[in-house]
């Protein structure tokens, strides 16, 4: 692998799903050489239609690939195709990087990077903030914790759909602030709908008192979203399985560290 993982550097991708491939989408506009494991004919015509290449395994993709980048929907899902025999930290060549988009417990950032290091391989905790929208328009806001000088070189490849792209610690660090970040935008988009909820009980129409509440002190990024999508249910019916997955992982990481959220977690679990 080059000292800085730019246009040269191969890519392999595993997980396009709603986040994945729009990055896919940004990395193949960049000039960047994408290959990609996908089980479903239809992601796998997708990915192959904006030029980026399928491999048979995921096995295959690591021996391929200098980024190695895992973008899918659980702590598990991680676990099962980065760990193990047939796992991609086992089929990386030395020199190499794998980031972890997904979010997850600080524990399976460790274990990561604990195999990754065995094998010469370098291990970012990338965790991510933001959605489709903002991966399609550069703007995916990433939280990584590991070596900056790993960040360094792979920064030419995640700029592609990231900005901006912070460093906060160690491997682990990143899944932290991600859940600090997400237990409280759980407690905001709670409060959303409480608030939509209390208008219509005060006699008043939402689409009238929270455009002006986002004109307010009271306002927030989860009140944006949800007037962006017509109401604060709305938000939840979109985005609420996502919130409850991260709210709940919140939960186990607080209590395996001995962290306490008080009503910030109290709050976000309404949701």
């Amino acid at each position: 692998m080059t000292d800085t993982a730019g246009s040269g550097a191969v890519v392999g991708m595993v997980g396009l799903g709603e986040m994945g491939m729009p990055m896919v989408t940004r990395m193949r506009a960049a000039g960047l050489e994408v290959r990609f494991f996908a089980r479903r004919p239809d992601v796998i015509d997708e990915a192959s239609a904006l030029g980026a290449v399928a491999e048979p395994s995921v096995a295959a993709l690591a021996r391929s690939a200098d980024v190695a980048i895992v973008c899918v929907y659980s702590d598990d899902q991680v676990r099962e195709v980065a760990l193990g025999a047939e796992g991609i930290v086992e089929h990386l060549r030395p020199g190499a990087v794998l980031c972890n988009h997904t979010t997850g417990r600080p524990s399976t950032g460790r274990a990561l990077l604990a195999a990754a290091t065995a094998r010469g391989v370098d291990m970012l905790d990338c965790a991510l903030s933001g959605g489709p929208a903002d991966i399609l328009a550069g703007n995916l806001t990433l939280l990584i914790g590991g070596d900056p000088a790993a960040i360094e070189r792979v920064t030419p490849v995640l700029a592609s759909y990231s900005s901006p792209i912070l460093h906060v610690g160690e491997v682990g660090d990143g899944q932290k602030v991600k859940l600090l970040n997400n237990a409280l935008f759980g407690a905001q988009v709670a409060l959303a709908v409480q608030i939509e909820r209390t208008a219509q009980e005060l006699g008043m129409e939402p689409e009238l008192v929270l455009p002006a509440i986002h004109e307010c002190s009271g306002d927030s990024y989860a009140l944006g979203a949800a007037l962006g999508l017509g109401s604060a249910s709305r938000l939840v019916e979109l985005a609420g399985r996502f919130v409850r997955k991260d709210v709940a992982v919140c939960v186990e990481v607080a209590e395996e560290l001995g962290a306490d959220l008080g009503s910030v977690l109290t709050v976000a679990q309404e949701v």
